[in-house]
């Protein structure tokens, strides 16, 4: 009678181990699950009262502006200067005619800063900008 405990060593296994497959599934799951809402938010901000949902546009025909309460500027989750975002809403204004830029402000922030990104909007020709704020709840 063979024992089996006694194989030659070029016996090749004709089943595959998954264990480190599904290992690997559940540490893509569980890094996924983390980062997630940290891609949804770029600034901590208290956004104002107000307002009403709106109709979605097209994903493609918005650019955000994020401003925090000491004054700093987001584009598209990127800190930049005031004159950088400037300069990449006209480019993506000349791109896409149909543009909307969401100017999100922290409610504590000085409105200097919101009237600035406005006013660097309307001397370049888009009219088209949307103050976020949250909506109430009833």
């Amino acid at each position: 009678m063979r024992r089996f405990s006694q194989r030659s060593h070029l016996v090749t296994l004709s089943e595959i181990n998954i264990t480190p497959l599904l290992d690997l599934a559940f540490v893509l799951l569980i890094i996924f699950i983390i980062t997630t809402p940290l891609l949804t938010q770029g600034l901590n901000l208290k956004l104002p009262q107000g307002g009403r949902p709106d109709q979605k546009p097209n994903a493609k025909d918005i650019r955000t502006v994020e401003i925090s309460a000491q004054g700093a500027y987001m584009f598209d989750r990127r800190v930049m200067k005031l004159e950088h975002i400037e300069a990449e809403l006209v480019r993506d204004f000349r791109f896409n005619p149909n543009l909307v830029v969401h100017i999100r402000a922290d409610q504590d922030g000085a409105y200097r800063h919101v009237a600035a990104v406005i006013d660097r909007c309307q001397r370049n020709g888009i009219t088209r900008f949307s103050l976020r704020t949250e909506t109430v709840k009833r």
